[in-house]
């Protein structure tokens, strides 16, 4: 879709001031404190942990940059503030919206014109239960189910409604380091009718400074066209208790793997 209604775009504009906000305006913490601060971002591996019930959390990209080369075609993609805002409505069950404002994806063939496109992204809704750990302990798990709706801007987006179920695992792997896994199996459109995906997810972490965080990963996707493999890798920086930056590059392993992408941004809790 082309035009992007008015209430969405005022939603846009408050969630872009809830990230932006003053770390001091964070509501007042409740008896016994919040729970520690845990993102689905910066890595791939979602966290099986949910938000405080009666809390919301702001997860965003400043921008971020992919660009690939394969079989004679170079692309490179631009997304300007994509963001997933969710919602703690009890201890352990919680709903996000995923939303990309702008997304521009040039595509240059070799010995042809280049072709770019912009406008706005694909919608995804989620919820997210968590089903043990969300309150401590050495490993936690909980599953999450994604509706993906097509509103992006021709060309950008998916063709038909996708849908996709994952089972996040967090654990403790001694020595200060930290683990997380993940499964989907996602239905993708192929033109031709639904295909499964199959998914995987492996990363680890850990504090190298105080507030400053690490982490390395492998994601592989196999099912609708080639397997896809990547390793990432980024810092996480915790300015408050309620506010995070992070950074970080993906990089191709597979062939048909994006070649790279960087991106920044920040997560914050209200």
């Amino acid at each position: 879709m082309n035009c992007v209604p008015p209430f969405t775009r005022l939603l846009v504009l408050a969630a872009l001031a809830a990230g932006v906000a003053p770390a001091a305006d964070a509501p007042a913490r409740a008896p016994g404190g919040l729970r520690e601060l845990t993102t689905d971002r910066p890595d791939a591996t979602e966290s099986p942990f949910t938000v405080d019930a009666g809390h919301g959390q702001l997860e965003m990209d400043a921008s971020s940059y992919t660009r690939n080369r394969l079989d004679g075609l170079r692309t490179t993609e631009w997304s300007v503030v994509p963001f997933n805002l969710r919602y703690g409505f009890t201890p352990r069950f919680e709903l996000g919206l995923f939303l990309n404002p702008h997304l521009r994806v040039t595509e240059e063939p070799r010995g042809g014109p280049k072709v770019t496109r912009r406008g706005w992204g694909d919608t995804t809704l989620r919820a997210k239960y968590n089903f043990w750990g969300n309150d401590g302990g050495p490993h936690a798990c909980g599953v999450i189910a994604d509706v993906t709706v097509p509103t992006a801007a021709d060309g950008l987006g998916v063709e038909r409604v996708e849908g996709a179920l994952s089972l996040p695992l967090a654990f403790e792997l001694g020595a200060g380091w930290d683990g997380g896994a993940m499964t989907t199996v996602a239905w993708t459109d192929t033109g031709s009718g639904r295909r499964p995906v199959w998914m995987n997810t492996f990363t680890v972490g850990r504090e190298v400074a105080e507030n400053t965080g690490v982490y390395f990963e492998l994601t592989s996707a196999a099912g609708a066209g080639p397997h896809v493999t990547t390793f990432n890798t980024g810092l996480t920086r915790k300015l408050h208790a309620n506010l995070q930056l992070d950074c970080g590059v993906n990089v191709g392993i597979s062939r048909t793997a994006p070649d790279l992408t960087v991106f920044a941004g920040l997560s914050r809790r209200f």
